[in-house]
């Protein structure tokens, strides 16, 4: 597993940053810029086991998800669209174990961009600074190439992990909050990064299992676990087993939503989860899930915990936007 953000202790860039040594832009309009597309065959498109393929003309939503961190080191401060061995992780764990969550309700868009290094979320300096706005511009570039191009006008729902959802809550603020956008926004689920009330004029945090228009967001730790640093402080959190902002503490015995490797196997394991306020709400999770059930930051987790439940909820807020909007 890789996409290990808030795990460092320290981080120094070797060089400045200069953005005229990073590789070309990527360009939307060419496959090898994207993840993940409809209508072609790709690592979002696995299934959990049990589950029948719905072909991308039968529905009526999209997905536009930003992955997390895959560029842990290297001599840039950006990784290149040309780094294949980077481009080949992103396929394999975050695409094919997050963006694929949607796949039963959505048509998957997953851009590729020019990473930051994950050091950047350590660096006082301006260099970090530029380099999360270099890959910002990328993630922005390719929203606006998908509004133009593939959207159509239909109903969206924007997702990150990680860095994914430092770029997607800016996206939100910039380009959905106080357009029009908003109301083709079925919901966002922007999950493993801050998330202050405050960020936004009109969008809030989803407080229900079928609310639309709103936020999902969560960062996980083991139970009783205090974080150090500032990552979790003011933020915010829902519980994915309730879908509300109640911070009761809720059991399930059999709980099988979980994914660890394989979307294609279902974990069944009891679960405990609560959210938690430690200078922030954040999610304490009690699982005894493999390779889980011995880390105390959950962050690589935050989808893979609750999985199946994630994949029922989208459907549930997509129905819900029809209905509501059906006129």
């Amino acid at each position: 597993m890789v996409f290990f953000l808030f795990t460092l202790v320290s981080f120094s860039q070797e060089t400045s940053f200069d953005e005229e040594k990073h590789s070309y832009a990527p360009d939307y309009s060419t496959t090898e810029s994207w993840s993940a597309l409809p209508f072609n065959k790709d690592v979002a498109d696995v299934l959990p086991k049990g589950e029948t393929w719905v072909s991308d003309s039968l529905k009526e939503v999209d997905v536009f998800y930003v992955h997390p961190t895959i560029y842990q080191k290297g001599s840039l401060w950006n990784a290149g669209l040309d780094m294949k061995k980077i481009n080949r992780k992103v396929d394999k764990y975050p695409v094919r174990l997050q963006a694929s969550v949607f796949n039963a309700s959505c048509r998957v868009y997953a851009p590729r961009y020019r990473q930051a290094v994950v050091g950047v979320f350590y660096d006082e300096s301006v260099d970090g600074d530029k380099a999360l706005n270099l890959a910002y511009q990328d993630v922005k570039r390719a929203f606006e190439y998908f509004l133009e191009n593939h959207s159509n006008g239909r109903p969206f729902i924007i997702a990150g992990h990680s860095q994914g959802t430092h770029h997607t809550r800016r996206l939100l603020r910039e380009m959905i909050d106080t357009t029009e956008l908003k109301d083709r926004m079925v919901a966002a689920y922007i999950i493993g990064f801050t998330l202050v009330d405050t960020l936004y004029e009109n969008l809030k945090i989803c407080d229900s299992a079928d609310e639309t228009g709103c936020y999902v967001t969560w960062m996980s730790y083991k139970k009783d676990f205090v974080p150090d640093g500032v990552w979790h402080k003011k933020t915010q959190s829902i519980n994915p087993l309730t879908w509300t902002t109640d911070t009761g503490n809720v059991i399930v015995e059999d709980y099988s939503s979980t994914v660890v490797f394989n979307p294609k196997r279902i974990r069944t394991r009891k679960m405990e989860v609560q959210i938690a306020d430690i200078g922030g709400n954040v999610l304490w999770v009690d699982t005894k899930a493999p390779w889980f059930r011995f880390m105390k930051n959950l962050h690589i987790a935050d989808y893979g915990l609750f999985y199946m439940d994630i994949r029922k909820n989208v459907k549930t807020r997509i129905d819900n936007y029809f209905s509501t909007n059906s006129d």
